[in-house]
């Protein structure tokens, strides 16, 4: 399938294919830390701002227009699905994600009928097909990996040491793997809505897949997380698979069927890319903390990301996670532009 962004600077990198100059978008780019955000957010849960294409629109974009990123992210959260079909969960400002009635037994699979998004998230395609007409450059969709939305789903709350989740998937494995079964499906809808509204790409993110090792993530998360990324292989756009501290799952992550990895800041992208193996695009991956050290640091950071890709054509410059709330967004604009003034690419297209 051939897209109307085929020749950007982030869909090539993304299929590492040469191109201009190395791409930069940011995880979280959307919230909390931009002044003009917090102006217009609003109270209350963000689920609530989500379901109004309007503001989801405008937050969208302000990271754009501030920062000169390559790429959109929409503005949403990866238990939107979850809300939308009725399981009972919202999202409490200063916490994240909380359900009244976690996850326990069989009969808690019913209260996970399939997603229906024309039904069920109308605002979320609204908002994607908005910013699709008033976007210059690609949009990002994504959902959460079937691992970490179970992981919330069980824990009832974000939790440190997932223990609640762990102690169902060892204790009760058939249900484990019907509950991910479940939410893969619905994660699988969502992004085939988005693409269909419009997004140029897509990613998956299991934020707390580093919790588990490797042989965990083997037989309890890896045949799921698959499920949901060959199942839109045929769309054609770029499939990102992110997830945090997750070094020693890198090789599974990109075996999984994502077109890119990303990579956090702990493993610098050189090591990465010989643990993700040939074939696959990188993204990543400056500390999120280096940028509270001022501008000068935070470039100077950068210039060692660039140096470690050295130039290979697939690389998508990005946080090692997402943008803090306090960090200074002057910052990133200073990283951005050096990212892009800087960042230079080999003209041979990626082994």
């Amino acid at each position: 399938m051939t897209g109307r962004y085929d020749d950007h600077p982030f869909i090539r990198a993304c299929r590492g294919l040469p191109h201009q100059r190395v791409p930069v978008w940011f995880m979280r780019q959307a919230g909390r830390s931009l002044p003009e955000y917090r102006a217009i957010r609003g109270e209350g849960t963000i689920l609530d701002a989500i379901a109004d294409p309007e503001l989801s629109t405008e937050i969208t974009l302000q990271p754009v227009r501030r920062y000169d990123v390559d790429a959109a992210i929409l503005y949403s959260d990866i238990v939107v699905p979850a809300h939308a079909v009725g399981f009972g969960l919202t999202v409490t400002p200063g916490v994240g994600p909380e359900v009244e009635r976690p996850f326990r037994t069989e009969a808690d699979l019913q209260r996970l009928r399939p997603l229906d998004p024309e039904a069920d998230t109308p605002y979320v395609l609204a908002t994607v097909r908005q910013l699709v007409a008033e976007l210059d450059r690609p949009l990002i969709g994504f959902a959460g990996a079937p691992f970490t939305v179970a992981s919330y789903l069980v824990e009832g709350r974000p939790s440190k040491d997932h223990a609640i989740t762990k102690a169902l998937m060892f204790a009760n494995e058939p249900l484990w793997h019907s509950l991910l079964d479940r939410l893969a499906d619905m994660a699988i809808t969502s992004l085939r809505s988005q693409i269909d509204a419009g997004a140029s790409a897509i990613q998956l993110f299991d934020s707390w897949a580093g919790a588990l090792s490797a042989a965990q993530y083997r037989r309890f998360v890896y045949p799921h997380s698959e499920k949901v990324l060959s199942a839109i292989a045929d769309t054609g756009v770029p499939r990102i698979h992110f997830g945090v501290t997750t070094g020693e799952l890198l090789d599974q992550i990109g075996a999984a069927g994502a077109d890119v990895v990303g990579v956090d800041w702990r493993v610098p992208l050189d090591q990465a890319r010989r643990r993700v193996g040939a074939g696959k695009a990188l993204q990543g991956n400056l500390d999120p903390t280096v940028v509270f050290a001022g501008a000068e640091v935070a470039c100077a950071a950068a210039r060692e990301v660039l140096a470690a890709n050295d130039g290979h054509p697939g690389h998508v410059f990005n946080l090692g996670h997402g943008v803090m709330p306090t960090t200074d967004p002057d910052v990133l604009t200073e990283v951005v532009k050096t990212v892009h003034a800087e960042g230079t690419v080999r003209s041979e297209p990626a082994e």
